[in-house]
């Protein structure tokens, strides 16, 4: 490569920020952040959001104690059923290991 090329800008494809690369040196030389825009346009917009946000945390917790009652009971269903199964399959015996089929 010559030694007197221009730097060259480079956007960046994850955050879209602008580097500068001197092409002699093979190294960024300057980095400019992209500009982040506003996440709400005015303060009570930015309320109405954490209020729903909040509610709606609070509609998930209510779903995951609701869950939690019930575990022990599907727990128990499962155990039963695992139980009858273990009754109605005969027991053959000693299991067959690959090493003892060597």
């Amino acid at each position: 490569m010559a030694k007197d090329a221009p730097a060259f800008e480079v956007t960046c494809p994850c955050c879209s920020a602008v580097l500068k690369v001197d092409p002699a040196d093979q190294a960024v030389i300057s980095h400019v952040a992209p500009i982040k825009p506003k996440m709400f346009a005015d303060i009570e917009e930015a309320a109405r959001a954490m209020k729903e946000q909040d509610s709606r945390r609070e509609s998930i917790f209510r779903q995951s104690v609701e869950a939690q009652k019930h575990a022990s009971d599907l727990l128990e269903k499962k155990f039963q059923e695992a139980v009858k199964k273990a009754k109605e399959s005969p027991d053959t015996g000693k299991p067959i290991r690959d090493f003892d089929l060597d």
